[in-house]
Formats: structure tokens, sequence, C-alpha cells
């Protein structure tokens, strides 16, 4: 027994995919098929997923060690500190 499954996906990605996954003998069904077999035979997603850093973050992760560095810049022990610098 079969049942369909409908995603939506982004045009350009779809059409890149499909060139793809014809150049390597597959058609889009056979592709997500075969990432369903594999995903099951891992009991996970069958390839490392990580998080990168935008480049948002990854300016304030650069500020933050420069800050750290900076002796002029004063820092607090707690946030007991910090609120009685603030005066609250």
């Amino acid at each position: 027994m079969t049942t369909s499954v409908s995603i939506r996906v982004d045009s350009e990605l779809k059409k890149k995919s499909e060139e793809l996954f014809a150049d390597l003998g597959l058609t889009m069904s056979a592709a997500f098929h075969l990432f369903l077999r594999k995903s099951v035979e891992a009991q996970g997603i069958p390839f490392p997923v990580t998080r990168r850093p935008n480049a948002e973050t990854l300016a304030a992760m650069e500020e933050c060690e420069r800050l750290l560095r900076d002796p002029e810049v004063k820092g607090y022990r707690d946030m007991d500190e910090l609120w009685g610098a603030l005066g609250i």
C-alpha cells in the first residue's frame, strides 16, 4: 500500500534538485523515498545537521570576544553587582 506526500519547496530549489537527481538517474519522488528509507535505517537524519551562526551572530560573538579582552571594559561578578552599579 502506498500513500501520497505533498510538500512545499522554493521553485528554484526544486528546479536545481530535479536537475541534480536527473543526473543521478533519480526522480524527485525516488530521491525523497531514498531519503526516508535512509532516515529510518539511521533512526535519524542520515547526514550531519549543524547550526551555523549568521553574520549578525558572528559579529556579536566577535564583539563579545573583543570586550572580554579589553581591560577598559568594566565587568561584574554577578547580577547583583551589575544591578548595584546601575542603581537598581
